[in-house]
């Protein structure tokens, strides 16, 4: 009997994204953050069993946003594992005073997209990413701020995942320690987007937590 080929989703904002090619250029369609990397890594250590891997991570992207496109962008898609990173436009645009930010509807959306997931997809696994933040001088402004309401919606994705019972990936302590033996530049050059180095780092948690799941990937 023919094994199955797992597809494996990628959704969030431009953490995500990485410049993901928008045509089926393969050399570009995963992008060039940690999409890239642990699509490069299971799927040469796993080509066996030839996993799929998609990303469909936009950049600017809320977590109402990601719920008004939901439906052609990962139901659609039927996939055997979603992973989503979001939050971190949800508390700048909040805290920049962005008229799409002028209510805070992350956890009740949230929650929304995942009760519907689950609900459709009952067999597909969910991976929840915990939002992170670094203070950097491009941050800095508003920093108390931008740290308190990241660290609020650090625990909601946490409840959540308890709720609907998905794996999740705790990242900002990991991004906390790492700038506290190089500047927070060289993991996050902006305070919020990784690079090469940070991206590294969520690629390197995503693959301790889902490769000891009933998810991993093989």
């Amino acid at each position: 009997m023919e094994r199955k080929r797992k597809t494996i989703l990628f959704q969030g904002d431009s953490i995500t994204d990485g410049n993901w090619g928008r045509d089926m250029d393969l050399n570009h369609i995963l992008g060039h953050g940690y999409v890239y990397l642990l699509a490069s890594q299971l799927g040469a250590e796993f080509a066996a069993s030839q996993p799929h891997f998609i990303n469909r991570g936009i950049s600017g992207n809320r977590v109402s946003d990601l719920y008004a496109r939901w439906n052609e962008d990962t139901i659609s898609l039927q996939p055997d594992l979603i992973s989503i990173l979001i939050g971190v436009n949800d508390a700048t645009s909040l805290i920049s005073g962005d008229p799409r930010g002028a209510t805070d509807r992350f956890e009740r959306i949230y929650h929304q997209l995942l009760s519907e997931t689950r609900e459709v997809l009952p067999q597909t696994g969910l991976v929840l990413c915990e939002p992170f933040i670094l203070q950097t001088e491009l941050t800095a402004n508003n920093w108390t701020e931008l740290r308190k309401k990241t660290d609020e919606y650090r625990s909601i994705v946490r409840e959540l995942s308890h709720t609907y019972h998905t794996l999740f990936i705790p990242l900002q302590e990991v991004f906390d320690q790492a700038a506290d033996k190089v500047t927070p530049e060289y993991w996050m050059w902006d305070g919020i987007h990784p690079t090469a180095a940070g991206h590294e780092l969520i690629a390197n948690e995503w693959l301790k937590v889902v490769q000891q799941s009933e998810y991993a990937i093989g």
